[in-house]
């Protein structure tokens, strides 16, 4: 009796998984029923700067496609590059986390050469018409060879596949409003670190970052500095974005 007993519990315990493995295999979706790919062509203004960019007006459902929109950090940079255009002049540029490209494609007016990344083959695609609206070729007013790559924070391999095709190194290591999630921090400051190395340090990187929450605060600098930088903030940068505060910060080794 205490045998059946036992064989009845355990078929009803495999059952329960069965069923458990059917319903995840039900809800599992491919990654397209969350793209949301409805892009408008819209315009954004830096002072005397106007630019037409293909964006979200609200961000997809899911799927790591933050890069869809253009976010608060991001005209808080650009407000500030406009402002201070003469330390762009004939620069080499890499923009880390690109999104649809608004920092990138606006530092195309004044340097000599902006690489835009980003990790998502999806932003990547939008990314790219974006880079072919505003190539010298079809917009005047770019004067900078604009190219696009992916890059992963972190991925060691794609960085120095960047390092070696642009051997020279940069100027300048851009973000915007891209430090909001914990478990990328560290793997941003690794790449940062490594794209700094490339010219022994003779470069920095400019983060323009918005607070949203206090270990984020107080992440950033805490990377920076077990990264062996030295991280400030810029004079008179500190800003309210929405109901959100921002600040232009300079990193270096």
């Amino acid at each position: 009796m205490i045998g059946e007993r036992e064989f009845t519990v355990m078929n009803a315990q495999e059952k329960r998984e069965e069923e458990e493995e059917e319903e995840e295999e039900i809800v599992c979706l491919d990654e397209s029923f969350f793209i949301n790919d409805d892009y408008k062509l819209t315009t954004f203004t830096f002072g005397p700067h106007v630019l037409q960019l293909l964006c979200l007006q609200s961000a997809s459902t899911d799927f790591d496609l933050t890069g869809q929109l253009v976010w608060p950090g991001a005209m808080l940079l650009n407000d500030y590059l406009s402002k201070n255009a003469e330390m762009l002049k004939g620069c080499s540029v890499i923009e880390l986390g690109s999104g649809v490209g608004v920092t990138g494609i606006l530092c195309g007016r004044f340097c000599r050469q902006v690489l835009l990344t980003d990790h998502n083959d999806e932003v990547l695609k939008i990314l790219k018409k974006n880079i072919e609206l505003h190539s010298p070729s079809t917009n005047p007013n770019c004067c900078a060879e604009l190219a696009a790559e992916k890059l992963e924070w972190g991925n060691s391999d794609q960085a120095n596949q960047i390092s070696q095709r642009y051997s020279g190194g940069f100027d300048l290591i851009l973000g915007a409003d891209i430090c909001f999630q914990q478990s990328s921090v560290p793997l941003l400051f690794d790449t940062v670190n490594q794209l700094l190395r490339i010219r022994g340090g003779n470069c920095k990187f400019i983060l323009a970052y918005v607070s949203r929450a206090k270990i984020m605060d107080s992440l950033v600098i805490k990377e920076a500095v077990r990264h062996g930088m030295r991280i400030n903030e810029v004079t008179g940068t500190r800003s309210t974005i929405g109901n959100l505060e921002g600040v232009i910060f300079e990193v270096s080794l």
